[in-house]
């Protein structure tokens, strides 16, 4: 068994599934930096597990908030990493933005756009015009991650083109990125330098969010795959993991890239995914129940685990992740529909995370 969407919604602790995930969703909606690879190399067991989903006849698609490459680029990186993809494959945040835009302005209509190749050409394919500066009257601006040689001068072209009321448009909000240096701005840093710019305005304007985790993001990927019972496998709370609960349908959460054990212990109501695994292997396997209650404890695998005075408790032993679903049963129930403040460095320590 598995769990439906509004039992994930509901619950206090990871749910199970008797088959591997893999057999009982019929697409499996994978974010990339931070799942598949992070700073454009693959991630440890990513390629193998892939594969294995694939030839059992699951669809993969790659769903990133990452609006700087065209669908080309992206599945011929992947294809290089030994990932079998096609641009069909492939939706990206710049996707999801153009059709928000195509949808609210005539075509043919001026963009100015302020970020990388693959902002421009989705632009391009919904037939909207794609101009480089404020002074070429735009009807929007849209703002898409521009990649470590996004120039200064694309932020302040926007800054102006918004400060003169031309409609806003962003492809997502991501403050951080992964890389292979570590956690580098996104999208969202970037939107927040025209934000300052232009907060002295009487009314000062927001952009509207196309990317994760908002619904014109999982819009664009039910239209794009067809799916029907999607699963969303991702590395962070805040997108993957939010936009997969209010899109009401099942997540799992791998530990590859943002999301940290201790952040998922303490996540709310709205970012707790459905199953929680190390790594993409989690996606080709079972995943146990855990079992029990606040008073007795929660227990998985070899693992028991209870909150007291302030701390999470961990006995037993086994599979890490095993002890982490135990411990998150334990957090999550104790926090009920807030955050969880308990200390958990001693049993995360024991588990390796």
């Amino acid at each position: 068994m598995h769990a439906s969407p509004s039992a994930r919604a509901a619950a206090t602790r990871p749910q199970p599934s008797e088959r591997p995930l893999h057999e009982c969703y019929d697409t499996a909606l994978l974010d990339l930096d931070g799942v598949v690879y992070a700073g454009g190399e693959a991630l440890p067991h990513a390629v193998d597990s892939l594969a294995a989903a694939r030839e059992s006849g699951v669809r993969l698609a790659y769903v990133t908030n990452n609006a700087a490459r065209t669908p080309q680029t992206v599945a011929a990186h992947l294809t290089e990493l030994g990932v079998a993809a096609g641009p069909d494959e492939i939706v990206t945040s710049a996707q999801a933005v153009a059709r928000l835009v195509a949808e609210q302005l005539p075509e043919g209509a001026r963009v100015l756009a302020v970020g990388a190749e693959g902002l421009r050409v989705a632009l391009e394919e919904r037939g909207l015009t794609v101009v480089e500066s404020a002074d070429e009257e735009p009807a929007a601006v849209a703002q898409g991650y521009g990649g470590p040689g996004m120039q200064w001068g694309r932020l302040v072209e926007a800054a102006l083109a918004v400060q003169r009321g031309v409609p806003w448009f962003a492809s997502n909000t991501d403050l951080t990125i992964p890389s292979g240096r570590g956690i580098a701005p996104g999208n969202g840093s970037a939107v927040e330098v025209v934000r300052l710019a232009t907060r002295w305005m009487r009314h000062p304007p927001e952009p509207q969010v196309a990317g994760k985790p908002l619904p014109p993001m999982h819009r664009e990927s039910i239209i794009r795959t067809g799916a029907r019972r999607p699963l969303v496998v991702g590395d962070r709370l805040d997108t993957d993991i939010e936009g997969a609960h209010a899109g009401r349908v099942d997540s799992l959460l791998v530990l590859t890239g943002v999301t940290d054990a201790g952040a998922l212990l303490a996540a709310g109501p709205v970012h707790r995914p459905t199953y929680v695994a190390r790594d993409l292997r989690g996606l080709l396997e079972p995943h146990p129940a855990v079992s029990g209650d606040a008073g007795a404890g929660f227990t998985c695998g070899g693992w028991s685990a209870h909150a007291e005075a302030g701390r999470l408790r961990l006995e037993g032993e086994g599979e890490p992740a095993d002890g982490l679903r135990a411990l998150c049963a334990a957090a999550w129930s104790a926090a009920g529909d807030a955050t969880c403040r308990l200390d958990a460095d001693e049993p995360l320590a024991r588990l390796g995370l």
